[in-house]
Order: structure tokens, then sequence, then C-alpha cells
């Protein structure tokens, strides 16, 4: 066992044994009342934003406006992250074997029960607990299952690039962007619900601009996810030969 396994080991134990011992010394307990603030939203989230899932009309209606500054804060992180990585040179690569035709069938199964499930959980965010986030990290989840599975070059042939997917994801900010500023045209503050979006659409309910949300951060955050998940992916001799190119 290297040593790097062994102080993994010792890493898990001791954070297990601290966050124990925390419980155990100060017996922390659920709150028995809740403040004036909680007891208005679980009243009145159905009323003033015609949604039953208390903590998105929260994220996105009552305190939209900050919402709207972290998902920046979160992408300005993933930018970053792209700028790091990204190469000035088309990736090809050797490798195009992948795993045996069992561990292909299994995966795409997998894949496609994840796929359904991150749409579920960012399409009825406004009905049931998740949402545009959640659903989209999900969703990141069958690109990191493709690639060892397939290679990533299979990826590649296929035209899943990271260009592409940087592409989608600027294009979903965008898209959110105008849900939140839209509603100024009509005079109205940025990021207004039900004042300017229906709550029902084809007497489905949609809960005004709740729904949009979720959807544009559902493919912001899946692609943006994806393109980081698949520079990490290209091996480390490309990023070396590019460094010997730029020398």
């Amino acid at each position: 066992m290297s040593r790097r396994t062994i102080g993994l080991i010792v890493l898990l134990v001791g954070v297990v044994s601290i966050a124990l011992t925390t419980f155990i010394v100060f017996n922390p307990e659920a709150p028995k009342s809740v403040r004036e603030l909680g007891k208005y939203y679980i009243a009145n989230t159905t009323r003033d934003v015609s949604s039953p899932e208390a903590v998105t009309a929260i994220v996105w209606d009552y305190r939209g406006l900050d919402t709207i500054y972290e998902t920046v804060v979160l992408y300005m992180a993933i930018v970053g992250g792209l700028a790091i990585s990204t190469t000035t040179r088309k990736v090809s690569l050797k490798t195009r074997t992948g795993l045996t035709s069992i561990a292909r069938t299994g995966t795409r199964i997998i894949v496609l029960l994840i796929a359904t499930i991150a749409f579920a959980i960012a399409l009825h965010g406004h009905l049931t607990p998740g949402g545009g986030f959640p659903g989209g990290s999900a969703l990141a989840i069958t690109v990191m299952l493709i690639v060892p599975v397939y290679t990533l070059q299979s990826l590649l042939d296929q035209g899943v690039s990271s260009t592409r997917l940087i592409a989608v994801r600027g294009l979903a900010l965008t898209a959110l962007g105008l849900v939140a500023i839209l509603p100024v045209i009509k005079g109205l503050e940025a990021v207004t619900n039900l004042k300017f979006y229906p709550s029902h659409v084809a007497g489905m309910l949609i809960s005004g601009s709740l729904w949009l949300y979720n959807l544009f951060e559902f493919l912001a955050v899946a692609s943006g996810f994806a393109a980081v998940a698949l520079y990490l992916s290209i091996p480390e001799e490309v990023y070396r030969e590019e460094i010997k190119g730029g020398e």
C-alpha cells in the first residue's frame, strides 16, 4: 500500500472521528420552532410565487437577485478553470478502443437513466426539491462515465467538444440573464416573477420565471461541468507538448 493511499485513509478516519466527536460532545438538536420569516415562506409561497416548492421560490424569487450574482461568481470560476486547461491545438488521441461491449451496454443504460433523472430534477424543480443546478450536475456525470468507457476521442469524433459545450453554456447564461432583466421593459424591477411571467402555460403550472431559470441554469451547469470534465480528461502529455511548443 502506497504512502498516498495510507495518507488518504488516515485523513478520512480523522475527518469521520472529528465529526462523530463533535456530535457526541455538543449533541446538536433540531430547532423546535420556526422563525417568523420561515413561517411567512411556508404560509405564503404558493400565493406569492405560485409554487409549492419553497426553496426554489426563495432562491429564484424572494432573493432572486442574490442568486443571479452567485451564479455569475460560479461561472467565473468555471471560466477560470477552462482558461487554465485550454489548449491551442486540436486534440487528437491515439486511444480509441475503450472497454468491452458489456461495459458499453451497461453504460448506455446508466447514462439514459441518469439523463432522464437529471431532466426530471431540473424541470420539476418548481414543484419538488431539485432545480437547475442539481439537475445539470447530474447530467454532467454522464460525460464522466462515457469518457473511460468509450474514450475521450470517441466523444470528439462525434462532435462533442469543450468548445461547443462552452458555446452552449454561454447561450444558456445569456438566456438566464434575459429572463432576469426582461421585466424592466415594463418598468418592473429586475428578477420580477408573476407580475411579468404567467404562472401557467397550456394549463401546466410553471410558476412564472422559476421554470425558465431552472431550465437555463440546468443547461449552463451541465455544459460547463461537462466541458471541464473533457478538459481534465486530456492526457498530461498533450499539455506537455503544448508547453514545449510554446518555448
